[in-house]
């Protein structure tokens, strides 16, 4: 089992295939996706690597992830979540991942902060049919009508579907495709659609259903140091 990575979306476009259709993708953008911390079986119990991406501002930090960070010699991380990995998988702290972590075709499982929609009716909410629109129908038209039964059991069951706070919850799409990946920009470009807004910070996982390719790297795509101080330069003339 390898990492996941931490990806901000940028957004929903389109590309043509070879074919000349059109295909609907997700926009997904790694930057300075860095390991800032190990999590070992000898001393925590299990295995995983501590992500961090983007950038924040020193001021906007607390002391103590200042300091957390300081020790992986890493910037401050706009986001940090956790990947449980296998032991053989386990990535060094300081490593950067890429884009090529990802092929082209692979399946994915992405997570992410559905869009908050607030209280809403059970027509939009669990896509209830309505009522009547006439024959005596007056102020009962979009309602979901009986909730529970008679005396007994007298009471409503739980779960039942009713009107309600609707959307800002932790949603994961599984079976994903990826399209493509842009290494010189670092983005993902994800078939279809992914759950939350634009801006919102996505997890992306190897399918869990779906086996690995074989072409996929092992035990991840690591900017090589080289490339990295080779590439800084060139960042800074720019600005």
């Amino acid at each position: 089992m390898r990492s996941g990575v931490i990806a901000q979306k940028l957004g929903m476009t389109r590309i043509y295939n070879d074919a000349g259709e059109h295909v609907p993708v997700t926009v997904l953008r790694m930057e300075n996706c860095q390991v800032v911390a190990q999590r070992t079986q000898e001393k925590n119990g299990y295995t995983a690597v501590q992500l961090g991406v983007g950038l924040a501002k020193v001021k906007n930090t607390s002391k103590a992830l200042r300091g957390h960070f300081a020790t992986a010699s890493v910037e401050p991380k706009a986001k940090v979540a956790e990947f449980r990995v296998t032991p053989e998988n386990l990535l060094d702290i300081g490593a950067e991942i890429t884009v090529e972590h990802f092929v082209a075709g692979q399946k994915v499982d992405v997570t992410g902060t559905s869009i908050g929609k607030g209280f809403q009716g059970v027509i939009k909410r669990h896509n209830f049919g309505g009522g009547r629109a006439t024959h005596g129908n007056s102020v009962s038209h979009r309602v979901h009508g009986s909730t529970g039964q008679r005396q007994d059991p007298g009471k409503v069951f739980k779960g039942k579907k009713m009107a309600g706070h609707m959307g800002d919850v932790r949603v994961t799409t599984q079976n994903v495709e990826v399209v493509s990946t842009d290494t010189d920009r670092g983005l993902i470009l994800i078939r279809g659609a992914v759950p939350g807004s634009k801006g919102a910070w996505i997890m992306v996982r190897d399918a869990a259903k779906v086996s690995l390719p074989d072409n996929a790297p092992k035990p991840a795509a690591i900017r090589a140091a080289a490339q990295a101080s080779n590439e800084a330069p060139a960042t800074e003339g720019a600005e």
